[in-house]
């Protein structure tokens, strides 16, 4: 079982960056592949971003393509999420969690759900 601990949220203005850190429990994170996730109010938790247990693969929802950049630190078991030029629509709670199988683009296909962060973009 791994404990998942998201941080690094908060407001800013659109245009702005911030920088999201999973902080992950247990000896084998390393070969784990891990995901974003984020749920605006009155929607359904959608993908953001996955990479996979090497750190060597990535992939993005089309959304934040060329605006976030996903990168882990197996030592620090840690998976981060730069986001730039943060848009007013990028605001939600944003939550990681682990891979178990299947497609990466599905919540359902993801277990050990973090508590998530707040992200509020203003205009």
């Amino acid at each position: 079982q791994v404990h998942l601990v998201e941080s690094g949220g908060g407001l800013v203005q659109a245009g702005g960056s911030l920088r999201l850190s999973c902080a992950a429990s247990g000896r084998t994170f390393s070969t784990y592949t891990m995901g974003w996730f984020r749920q605006a109010p009155g929607k359904e938790r959608e993908f953001v971003s996955v990479i996979r247990w090497s750190g060597g693969s990535t992939d993005y929802a089309d959304s934040v393509k060329g605006r976030f950049t996903i990168s882990r630190d197996n030592a620090k078991n840690t998976v981060y999420l730069q986001m730039n030029s943060l848009k007013p629509e990028d605001t939600a709670v944003y939550y990681c969690a682990v891979h178990f199988g299947g497609s990466y683009f599905y919540a359902r296909n993801y277990n050990n759900w973090g508590q998530g962060t707040q992200v509020t973009v203003s205009s």
